[in-house]
């Protein structure tokens, strides 16, 4: 019974990851707008909040700290955060769009988690990355079980006319590369993405699209397509606001009744904040 206790906490620790199903934490990046224009001194700017909630979008749990936040600007030039501030529900920062075009701010992770016995028998468990590995686990170990993962989150901002160079993909993990651009979007209208799964098409995949506001509507909202053959897919858009779109690879296995959870080898998630404007 301690070992089950133990892989299933181990199990739903590395699932709260890249889970974003209905009942986890979600972690997001909100802009407060998608387009933004320059104001009366010129300057185009907008805010981001970053936290982890239960309902998306809502300030309800905890912040999702900025270590690791990229945010790349149009000329692929990185782009520092500014008036950062660390709250107790959320973290927020300012950035400063001084090019036109499109700027992706995102939030990539990878690491490795698991579960050994030391040589007296007694179930361990770890989180660590490729690089703590060997200290994370003694070299006497037995009954290694590893799973790695690959964590992808997103959101994009426009000032001026939107483009696609930020979208260069990197070829590992799960990525989107958008057909429609995420901040042309507009309700009623068609929108068609493609994911990658290191670098090639994910075919068949489950893609998410969520709106945020579940505490107001009293249901998640969600809707869901797979992708096809060249990992394309197309939603009608629905009503304006803003969005969750997200996806994780492997789906997820029936639990056997009275054994735990199975931990897949490698784990890969994409998420992305997305905001659909009205018609």
């Amino acid at each position: 019974m301690k070992l089950q206790k133990s892989l299933i906490a181990l199990a739903l620790a590395g699932l709260s990851l890249v889970s974003l199903s209905a009942h986890a934490h979600k972690p997001w990046l909100l802009p407060s707008s998608s387009q933004v224009e320059a104001g009366r001194d010129g300057n185009a700017w907008v805010t981001v909040d970053a936290a982890i909630s239960e309902g998306l979008f809502d300030i309800d749990h905890q912040p999702l700290k900025l270590d690791g936040i990229e945010v790349t600007g149009p000329d692929g030039a990185k782009v520092a955060m500014e008036n950062v501030s660390n709250g107790k529900l959320r973290n927020t920062f300012d950035l400063k769009l001084v090019k036109t075009g499109t700027y992706k701010i995102a939030l990539v992770s990878q690491s490795v988690f698991g579960s050994y016995k030391d040589k007296e028998g007694n179930v361990k468990r770890f989180r660590g990355t490729e690089e703590t590995l060997a200290k994370d686990v003694p070299a006497d170990a037995t009954e290694v079980k590893l799973t790695r993962t690959d964590s992808r989150l997103e959101t994009f901002v426009t000032t001026g006319d939107p483009d696609m160079a930020v979208f260069k993909t990197t070829g590992v993990g799960l990525e989107m590369v958008p057909v429609t651009h995420p901040n042309d979007l507009r309700a009623g209208e068609k929108a068609t993405w493609r994911f990658l799964l290191d670098g090639k098409p994910a075919a068949n995949q489950g893609v998410s699209l969520i709106p945020g506001g579940v505490r107001y509507r009293g249901t998640l909202g969600e809707i869901r397509q797979n992708t096809d053959a060249k990992g394309e897919l197309t939603f009608t858009l629905p009503a304006a606001g803003m969005y969750m779109v997200s996806s994780s690879w492997p789906a997820a296995a029936p639990q056997v009744p009275g054994q735990p959870p199975q931990m897949a080898p490698r784990r890969a998630s994409y998420a992305a904040t997305v905001e659909i404007l009205p018609e």
